[in-house]
């Protein structure tokens, strides 16, 4: 029987992961007019951290993480590239880069909770940054795969609140980002 009959959808592969790195001027407006290309042609931003450049308060570094056809990404990135205020785009899929995210999880949880909470949390070199009566606040900084898996480990408690950054990475060597 195929998957027709079945009514079953064929698997699709999902589409691969692109993290660019955007050096702008620090001015109003750029952020904006980044993401509307992106919009655009239908790409989705997964994740986006802006941050000023500390040697220099005149430009900022957007870092982007999206997903979706290569091809259609190459041709957004031409775009972003042609805008006044953008200095260089790069797509660092493939690259040699330290990457890192930050998350922040707030559970709801018993005192009976904590010890197996809290060993969790070291396995993954996570720390407790905020003890209330029936939650806490835990930090946990590293690759968003490993972000992922200590989510799902604590699937099974109640997740009260979470926020996470977003990527942030550099290229390794002396090249730069």
């Amino acid at each position: 029987m195929s998957a027709a009959a079945l009514n079953i959808a064929p698997l699709v592969p999902p589409a691969p992961m692109h993290t660019l790195s955007i050096l702008v001027r620090n001015k109003p407006g750029v952020l904006v007019r980044v993401a509307l290309i992106f919009s655009r042609r239908g790409y989705n931003i997964e994740s986006l951290v802006v941050s000023a450049d500390v040697a220099n308060g005149d430009f900022s570094r957007m870092t982007i993480t999206c997903s979706g056809d290569p091809e259609t990404l190459e041709q957004i990135i031409k775009q972003v590239t042609k805008l006044i205020d953008v200095v260089h785009a790069y797509d660092h899929t493939g690259q040699s880069v330290y990457e890192t995210e930050v998350a922040l999880v707030k559970l709801k949880c018993k005192v009976a909770d904590r010890t197996e909470i809290l060993q969790i949390a070291e396995l993954y070199s996570a720390k407790v940054v905020d003890y209330g009566v029936d939650s806490m606040i835990i930090r946990i900084v590293g690759a968003a795969e490993k972000l992922d898996i200590f989510l799902s480990l604590l699937g099974t408690y109640q997740i009260v609140e979470l926020v996470r950054s977003g990527k942030v990475l550099m290229t390794r060597g002396l090249e730069t980002t």
